[in-house]
């Protein structure tokens, strides 16, 4: 009966192969595993970013079902392809709610693509874990953001910029990808901007499309503008494969970081595979994780990366295993939705919800992170890291210990009287 059994699966992913409709293969039934569900981009232009959470995710999954499992079930991922297609996002994330029965999604890279799937979460009151820095403005009972709110990075960065340390500047180009994260954080870093005395004139602001592969035009307004007498920054809220020809594009030019410092927020690690990072050394990155940071948690995070990526073949992290911060964002929301979970004895949505106030999980980066128990964020500290010719990132400053969220900018006057609490529904 097995072997029968074992013959008619084998036959029935052969036929989705052959046919093209295979797009994932789950056989284990939702009556003896718990289903976790993943949304990212394994193709188009955002796969660079997002296929190694991907793999995030199947790796904590593989770590917690050997330690037991949850609720003395395994854990059966489920995993679809959005394809860096904001609708499909959706239409996915309805998929694996409705049809595939999951209890909560881990997912997402892009705000618009966040964007595209909240409504579903909040109609169906289902889970989703959001790993990736955002621009705030949002808060609902159905989402746990993992990443970090501006006040966790992007203000920390401009305030770095504008020190002495950081070089003094007094001009800025917000340089970003034409869409809601850029776009919004961009209107915070001007209201920032002009709280501290920076005019208009000081500030040039550029956006650029999706896939947007010719930054030629660009880096030579961005120098004509920086040649104007006072010392400039670029801030870069560039997202997706643009990196590469961005940053292949300023070491042509030679602009280098002591000449017009470049500070990133969507660039980490793995975007810097493809580049040739000499002509980039000092050039800026803000996150709430690096690999390069020393400790034994980082240590043994970074080792079971390395192991779980050479036995299951990843591409390029086989031979040279990376990891950065949505990784870390990635494994620490997983970890703590399982103890709340547990905590819960139920996968229930609510009563997830509830235990998942004030949960604590050891992050990679060092410190204990805490899931605030009002706002649905983490407590995270900040880094800011210079590259290194090797693509990796030399701390250069650093928060004192985590910085707790702030959804709601305190840089934009609409959001005075606005509570840092999701709306239960």
């Amino acid at each position: 009966m097995m072997n029968r059994r074992g013959n008619l699966k084998s036959l029935a992913v052969a036929a989705a192969i052959a046919t093209g409709t295979l797009t994932y293969v789950t056989f284990a039934q939702a009556a003896d595993t718990i289903k976790v569900g993943v949304l990212h981009s394994l193709s188009g232009t955002m796969a660079i970013s997002e296929s190694v959470l991907k793999d995030t995710v199947l790796m904590t999954i593989d770590e917690i079902n050997a330690n037991g499992g949850v609720l003395g079930k395994k854990l059966e991922p489920v995993v679809v392809d959005p394809a860096s297609n904001w609708p499909l996002f959706a239409e996915k994330a309805k998929q694996l709610i409705d049809q595939d029965k999951v209890a909560v999604v881990f997912g997402c890279w892009t705000s618009v693509s966040r964007k595209s799937v909240l409504p579903v979460f909040e109609e169906k009151n289902s889970l989703l874990f959001y790993p990736v820095q955002y621009e705030g403005e949002e808060l609902s009972k159905n989402v746990f953001y993992t990443g970090a709110a501006p006040n966790q990075q992007a203000i920390p960065a401009v305030e770095y910029l504008m020190s002495k340390d950081g070089g003094s500047a007094k001009r800025f180009v917000l340089l970003g990808t034409d869409y809601v994260y850029p776009r919004t954080t961009n209107k915070i870093l001007r209201a920032f901007l002009k709280s501290k005395g920076i005019p208009e004139s000081d500030i040039m602001e550029e956006y650029t499309p999706f896939g947007h592969s010719d930054y030629q035009t660009i880096i030579s307004k961005v120098k004509a503008f920086a040649s104007e007498g006072k010392k400039t920054a670029v801030i870069s809220t560039i997202n997706g494969d643009s990196n590469v020809p961005f940053y292949k594009e300023l070491g042509n030019a030679g602009l280098k970081a002591s000449d017009v410092p470049v500070v990133a927020f969507s660039v980490g690690e793995e975007e810097l595979r493809g580049v040739d990072t000499k002509p980039l050394v000092g050039h800026l990155a803000a996150w709430n994780y690096f690999m390069s940071i020393k400790n034994t948690p980082n240590t043994a995070f970074k080792n079971k990366w390395a192991t779980y990526a050479k036995a299951k073949g990843i591409a390029g992290h086989k031979d040279k295993p990376l990891t950065n911060d949505p990784m870390e964002a990635t494994y620490i929301g997983l970890n703590m939705w399982a103890q709340a979970v547990a905590k819960a004895g139920t996968t229930d949505t609510d009563k997830v919800i509830a235990a998942m106030a004030g949960q604590t999980f050891q992050a990679p980066g060092g410190f204990m992170s805490t899931m605030d128990k009002a706002n649905h964020h983490l407590h995270k500290p900040v880094f800011i890291g210079e590259v290194k010719a090797d693509g990796q990132f030399n701390v250069v400053w650093k928060t004192k210990g985590p910085v707790v969220a702030d959804p709601w900018s305190d840089y934009i006057a609409e959001n005075k009287g606005k509570k840092n609490v999701p709306m239960m529904k």
